[in-house]
């Protein structure tokens, strides 16, 4: 039997999970930013996390399931995959940001990509999670003539930085 949490309540299992302000920024960062070592999730923070939080954080989603960690051998660095379950977290992350586009103040470089999220629907985000699935699952994604929706978001943030 899986261990239940606090109560056995659905919201409370995710949030023991995911609810805390540095999990989720690390899934975005694996997610949306492609960055699977430790180096490039310390460096590329925009919200300057700590290298010992982080590592916490990391060793957490590896436990939790939402992380596979590759064993690296001496002199090479450890690579950090999402699993199924946390690719299945891209429209819960979507729907963050679409409420923070509304709710919060936030710049136009770092928000150009949730609306695009936003605009594109679940149809998008199925999209995302199939792109995600080839790269960190090694399932071919099924139309493979398609731009990728990776690629249409990179273009957008590329877009209104150069606007910037």
């Amino acid at each position: 039997m899986r261990d239940q949490g606090r109560s056995g309540c659905p919201i409370n299992a995710t949030i023991e999970v995911i609810g805390d302000r540095w999990t989720l920024l690390v899934l975005r960062d694996v997610m949306f930013g492609n960055r699977r070592y430790f180096r490039e999730l310390l460096n590329a923070s925009e919200e300057g996390i700590a290298s010992n939080i982080l590592a916490d954080r990391l060793k957490r989603l590896v436990a939790a399931g939402l992380l596979s960690r590759e064993d690296s051998r001496p002199g090479q660095k450890a690579e950090y995959r999402l699993t199924e379950p946390a690719i299945q977290l891209v429209p819960v992350m979507a729907q963050l940001g679409a409420w923070g586009l509304r709710h919060r103040p936030t710049t136009r470089q770092l928000r150009v990509r949730a609306e695009l999220l936003e605009e594109g629907g679940p149809e998008l985000w199925a999209e995302f999670m199939d792109e995600l699935r080839e790269s960190h699952l090694g399932i071919p994604r099924p139309d493979r003539d398609r731009p990728t929706a990776t690629h249409r978001l990179a273009q957008a943030y590329a877009a209104a930085v150069a606007e910037a």
